[in-house]
């Protein structure tokens, strides 16, 4: 199956940006909002040269419009694409709109009909410690790499969302998900020591490497 790469990001956003100029109905008084969520965030931002789809998300008031929109253009474009917000798998932290980040010019849409926007880092490391695969840790670990989310904010936020997790969320039990938190503390400590003082090596390989020769991390 055919992966995506930054060009193929930068093709359906001109081509839902063009669709919405053109008319395409979207049941919002205001601009409608492109999220880029996990490993599409580090395509955009040059961490990674390829992912397997564009995962993308919405604002909660215009995701099934827009949803339809990005399909459609994802078709025309070749492009894989899964729709998922954080949303969908935790309950979000507060203050996770004002944590969304800018992207870069070329991928930011028409002013007016369609706003690009990093999807709250720390929302979505949470979402991926949720989860707890492997690759949601490597994915998460991107982050805390680039600077985009710290540790011990980290562990605030989950603190505020754990009350909201009940056996009607898609999230796991509190107890479950303190363990899956401590999990990629482990992971980032295993990173760090691989990294060394000058920040450079092939870490995430060998991270990588360690993460399947042991028992899941969930179980850390």
């Amino acid at each position: 199956m055919k992966e995506a790469a930054t060009a193929d990001l930068g093709a359906l956003v001109a081509a839902v940006t063009q669709a919405l100029s053109a008319g395409t109905p979207i049941p919002t008084a205001r601009t409608p909002t492109l999220f880029l969520v996990a490993g599409t965030s580090h395509l955009a931002e040059g961490w990674r040269g390829h992912v397997p789809r564009l995962e993308l998300a919405a604002d909660p008031g215009t995701s099934a419009g827009l949803e339809d929109v990005v399909r459609r253009a994802a078709i025309v474009c070749e492009v894989p694409v899964v729709w998922e917000s954080p949303a969908d798998v935790i309950p979000l932290p507060p203050g996770w709109e004002a944590r969304a980040r800018e992207v870069s010019r070329t991928l930011a849409g028409a002013r007016g009909v369609l706003a690009v926007r990093h999807f709250d880092p720390y929302s979505v490391v949470l979402r991926l410690v949720a989860r707890g695969d492997e690759a949601d840790y490597l994915a998460a670990l991107e982050y805390i790499r680039h600077g985009w989310v710290v540790l011990d904010r980290l562990e605030g936020l989950l603190a505020d969302v754990l009350p909201w997790c009940t056996s009607e969320t898609l999230a796991q039990d509190p107890a479950e998900f303190r363990r899956k938190f401590r999990g990629l503390r482990q992971v980032a400590r295993t990173d760090a020591a691989f990294r060394g003082p000058d920040g450079n090596s092939d870490k995430l390989d060998r991270v990588s490497r360690g993460l399947h020769t042991r028992p899941s991390i969930s179980d850390a």
